[in-house]
């Protein structure tokens, strides 16, 4: 088992309800184009709309993918700079990407370029605030600083013991993943509405909406 096993088994109920409230609140028709950064086709499999999807990812979507997919445009490319003009697709969308841009710069040109490129935005990502580090699956370890994250990845989170990772791949970890704040989704997202996704309670993940 790896981590991904473990999120199909688990995931799947956060992303129906995700899902449901961004069909709920940006209303997507037939006739609307919709931009996915950073998805893939089987993130929109068993979703009821008919809009035309554009699917960018900056590596190359599998062949098996492609199967499920025909009905997709499928892109290779960097959210951070995009090659589509202003206001080229009515609902610009990402599910769980920003966070995984490294630093805060890469961040603010990713938002910068989805907003440009999107008359609607629906923009999610895990909250820092939230007790557990998702992709680690670990209570509290993104709190602390990172000399002191090096020690605990391998050996106190469930992607440490799963994985059992190189000191060079907890250092990539590291460098890649940097969750965002509330007050860093309302620097980056000035027009945007900022939803909270809560559970028991908590505050689990941010979403910009522009509706």
């Amino acid at each position: 088992m790896n981590i991904h096993d473990i999120y199909r088994n688990v995931s799947p109920s956060f992303r129906k309800r995700r899902l449901d409230r961004f069909l709920q609140a940006l209303s997507p028709q037939a006739e609307d184009r919709i931009l996915d950064v950073g998805g893939y086709p089987g993130d929109w499999q068993g979703v009821a709309i008919e809009s035309r999807l554009t699917i960018l990812n900056i590596h190359e979507i599998s062949l098996a993918a492609k199967g499920l997919a025909d009905q997709y445009e499928l892109v290779v490319g960097d959210g951070t700079k995009l090659i589509y003009a202003d206001k080229t697709f009515d609902i610009a969308f990402s599910n769980s990407v920003i966070e995984h841009l490294g630093t805060f710069e890469k961040q603010k040109a990713f938002a910068a370029e989805v907003r440009r490129v999107g008359k609607k935005l629906w923009i999610q990502t895990p909250a820092r605030c939230f007790l557990i580090e998702p992709h680690l699956i670990a209570p509290l370890v993104h709190f602390f600083p990172k000399s002191i994250q090096r020690r605990l990845i391998r050996h106190c989170t469930v992607w440490g013991w799963l994985r059992k990772p190189t000191a060079q791949q907890v250092e990539d970890f590291l460098s890649e993943v940097r969750l965002l704040s509330h007050r860093e989704m309302v620097e980056l997202f000035p027009d945007c509405e900022i939803l909270a996704e809560k559970v028991l309670g908590l505050t689990k993940s941010y979403v910009a909406i522009r509706c």
